[in-house]
C-alpha cells in the first residue's frame, strides 16, 4: 500500500514563501554586485592585478562569517540571524557603490563578505529544517528563487550600464528597496511552529559536534561547483568585454542568462531530483557545466559567448543546492551544524575560483582561464554517488 507524503507543517505555505523572497533579495543584490566588477574596478582604480585580491577577501571573509553564524545560530536561532543580516548585506553593498578611495572600497567589501557568509548559511539551515518537515525536496526551489533575483539584478545592472546611471545611483537606489523588503520578509520566516522537531533537534546539536570524514565528499563537491559558480560570476562579464571585445551592457547578459537556465533548471529540479534521484541529476549537471565551459572557451563572439554560459548555468542549477540536501540527510539531527560546515566550501570555491581563472587569464588568455574550472566540475562525476539517500532500513524478520 502506498504511504500518503506527510503533511505540509502548520503555517507551513508562508514561511516557505517568505524564506524564497529572502533568496530572491539574496540573489539580486549578489548580482548587482558581481555583475558591475568593471565599474567598481574602473571607480577605484583597481589594476586587473590587484582586483583578485579584492574578489578573494571577500570568500575569506564570508568564511569568517558562515562560521560566525553556527554559533549565532545555537544562541539566538537562523531565523534571528537572517533578519538582521540581510538588511545589513544591502547596506553594505550600497557603501560599495558611494566610495571613492581604496579603504572604502575595502571596508564595504569586507562587511559585505562577512555578512554574506552568516546570510548564505542561515538561509540555507532554514531551507534544510523546512525541507525536513515537508519530508520531499524543496531546497531547489529556493535556490530558484535565488537564480530569479540574479536576473533581476543583471537585468538592472544592464539597465544601469546602458543609462549611465553610476554606481551610487545605482547601489543606493537598490539598497533602499531591497533592505526593506528584507525587513518586512523577516516577520514571516519559519519559527518553532513550522519547524517543528528541527528546533529542538538544532538546540540539541548545540552541545554536540558532526564528523568531518562523511561530510567530505559533499566538501569537495560544493568547491569544485563553487569554482564553476565563481568563474561565472566574476569574470563572465570581463570575458566578454576584454576578452571578445563587447559592449558593457551587452556583456552583462552573460551573467542573465546563467542565472535564467539556473531558474529554468531549478523549476524543474526538485521534481527530476524526486522521479530520478539526485545521483544521475548531480552527474548530468556536472557533465552539463564542464560543456557549458568548453563551448565558452571556443566562443568567437559575444553571443556565442553569452550561450555557452547559459548551458553552463543548467549544468551548476542543481548540484549546490544538493550538496545541502544531502548532508541534512547525512546527519537529521544535526542538520544546522552539517550546512554550515558545507556552506564554508562555498567560499572554498570562491576563494580558489576567483584567483585561478584571474591569474590564468593574466598569464594567458581567459580562453585558457575557463578550462581550470572546467576541469574542476568534472570531478563531481566521481563524487555524485555520495548524493544518495541512505537505503531504508527494514526490520529483521520475526523468527518462525
Amino acid at each position: 500500500m502506498r504511504v500518503p507524503p506527510p503533511a505540509p507543517p502548520p503555517g507551513g505555505g508562508p514561511p516557505r514563501a517568505a524564506l524564497a523572497v529572502s533568496f530572491l533579495l539574496q540573489g539580486t543584490t549578489f548580482a548587482l554586485l558581481v555583475t558591475c566588477i568593471p565599474e567598481i574596478q574602473h571607480r577605484y582604480g583597481l589594476s586587473d592585478g590587484l582586483l583578485p585580491v579584492f574578489l578573494a577577501a571577500v570568500p575569506i571573509l564570508a568564511g569568517a562569517g558562515s562560521i560566525l553564524s553556527e554559533q549565532l545560530v545555537k544562541r539566538t536561532g537562523a531565523r534571528a540571524v537572517l533578519r538582521v543580516v540581510q538588511p545589513a548585506v544591502c547596506l553594505s553593498l550600497a557603501g560599495a557603490g558611494l566610495g571613492d578611495t581604496l579603504w572604502q572600497l575595502a571596508l564595504a567589501l569586507g562587511a559585505f563578505g562577512l555578512l554574506v557568509g552568516a546570510l548564505d548559511a542561515s538561509m540555507n539551515m532554514l531551507g534544510v529544517g523546512l525541507q525536513h518537515r515537508y519530508g520531499r525536496s524543496i531546497m531547489i526551489g529556493f535556490h530558484a528563487a535565488f537564480s530569479l533575483g540574479g536576473i533581476l539584478g543583471a537585468a538592472v545592472a544592464g539597465l544601469g550600464s546602458h543609462y549611465d546611471l553610476g554606481l551610487p545611483v545605482l547601489f543606493g537606489t537598490a539598497a533602499a528597496v531591497v533592505a526593506p523588503l528584507a525587513v518586512l520578509t523577516g516577520t514571516r520566516f519559519a519559527g518553532p511552529a513550522e519547524l517543528g522537531d528541527a528546533v529542538r533537534e538544532a538546540a540539541e546539536a548545540a552541545a554536540r559536534t558532526i564528523p568531518w570524514r562523511p561530510l567530505l565528499p559533499l566538501c569537495l563537491a560544493m568547491a569544485f561547483a563553487y569554482i564553476a559558480d565563481a568563474s561565472v560570476s566574476n569574470y563572465s562579464v570581463k570575458y566578454l568585454t576584454d576578452g571578445l571585445g563587447s559592449r558593457e551592457d551587452l556583456a552583462k547578459l552573460s551573467y542573465l542568462g546563467y542565472m535564467v537556465a539556473m531558474l529554468l533548471g531549478r523549476v524543474l529540479g526538485d521534481r527530476a531530483v524526486q522521479r530520478f534521484g539526485a545521483v544521475p541529476v548531480v552527474r548530468s549537471g556536472a557533465a552539463l557545466a564542464a560543456l557549458g565551459f568548453g563551448l565558452a572557451a571556443l566562443a568567437p563572439t559575444a553571443w556565442a559567448g553569452i550561450a555557452a554560459f547559459t548551458v553552463l548555468g543548467f549544468g551548476i542549477c542543481a548540484i549546490i543546492p544538493q550538496v545541502f540536501a544531502a548532508g541534512g540527510r547525512l546527519f537529521p539531527a544535526d542538520s544546522d551544524a552539517a550546512v554550515a560546515r558545507l556552506n564554508l566550501f562555498n567560499y572554498v570555491g570562491f576563494l580558489i575560483g576567483s584567483p585561478l581563472v584571474g591569474a590564468i587569464a593574466d598569464a594567458g588568455s581567459y580562453r585558457w582561464a575557463l578550462l581550470a574550472p572546467m576541469l574542476l566540475v568534472l570531478a563531481v562525476l566521481p563524487l555524485a554517488e555520495r548524493f544518495a539517500p541512505e537505503p531504508a532500513r527494514l526490520p529483521a524478520p520475526a523468527a518462525v
